[in-house]
């Protein structure tokens, strides 16, 4: 295969090159990614096929290999180590209470501050202190077109900002965001890739209890929690009719969502949308709700 070696940091700005073959996928060893090249535009280099991974499920944050569900056997463990080569290796459980601490195990090497890249955005975090939601990079980016088709420069609340997932592409988009977060760690790394992404003008980040910190009239409110059902009286009464809200939660909450905008005498457009398979049986969702 014929490829183009990046550094790591310039991956995600060149995937959009006419030199890109899009029909494989770059690789990342030691720091740099190996980028497979376009016919009739020269490379760096010619490199051997790469076997097909067949092993236990895991995700890359930075150079870190994060494991989900069951504790994985040494021998997953081991084939994962072989096959990415990440500089450490971690078992996260589950996530928890309000602040979404990580519950971790390190398999091997040690957890650390990395450099995440998706879709144009910078993310710095350490994976082993704060969460990170890897599957939601579509519904990132369909919040950042939805952003930018509304023409206007919205006034936005992350009531559950973490840090960034769907504040930074909404300020990328031209949104003034409100971004309130509960736990401290997320909130330090908030300010971090506010600061990353050149947003410190546009991105207002507060760290607290959402309920507390919200304030005025915003046309566009971001509820990225699966019990966001429970803030709902708390965001409805900071918007107006057109404000829209976008509410995740575990399954179809769209008859709830309507009863509490009833309750706080407004009428409401809801439309519901899979983003990714939770469990079996059970999807993670996310209601856009247009007050009217």
């Amino acid at each position: 295969m014929r490829v183009r070696v990046v550094p790591l940091e310039r991956l995600s700005p060149v995937m959009g090159e006419a030199w890109v073959d899009t029909g494989r996928r770059p690789f990342v060893r030691d720091g740099v990614a190996f980028v497979p090249v376009a016919d009739g535009y020269p490379c760096d280099e010619e490199i051997h096929e790469r076997r097909k991974y067949r092993g236990r499920g895991y995700q890359m944050v930075g150079d870190i290999a994060l494991i989900h569900g069951r504790a994985p056997t040494a021998e997953e463990t081991e084939e994962i180590r072989a096959w990415a080569r990440p500089s450490a290796i971690l078992h996260i459980r589950g996530y928890d209470g309000v602040m979404r601490r990580p519950e971790v195990t390190v398999l091997c090497g040690a957890s650390h501050d990395v450099v995440h890249h998706e879709a144009g955005i910078i993310y710095r975090l350490d994976p082993a202190k704060v969460m990170f939601s890897m599957g939601n990079r579509e519904e990132k980016m369909r919040l950042e077109a939805a952003v930018r088709a509304s023409g206007r420069e919205e006034r936005c609340a992350d009531m559950f900002a973490g840090i960034g997932y769907f504040t930074l592409p909404a300020g990328r988009a031209g949104a003034r965001v409100h971004a309130m977060e509960i736990n401290p760690a997320s909130h330090a790394y908030l300010k971090e890739n506010i600061r990353e992404n050149s947003l410190t003008g546009r991105v207002r980040a507060e760290c607290g209890d959402c309920r507390d910190l919200l304030a005025g009239v915003y046309d566009r409110v971001l509820m990225g929690h699966f019990d966001a059902a429970h803030f709902l009286p708390d965001a409805l009464a900071h918007v107006r009719s057109g404000s829209v809200l976008h509410v995740h939660s575990i399954g179809d909450i769209s008859g709830a969502i309507a009863d509490a905008c009833r309750e706080c005498g407004m009428e409401a457009e809801i439309s519901v949308r899979n983003v990714k398979k939770y469990a079996p049986g059970r999807w993670h969702m996310v209601q856009d709700v247009v007050i009217q």
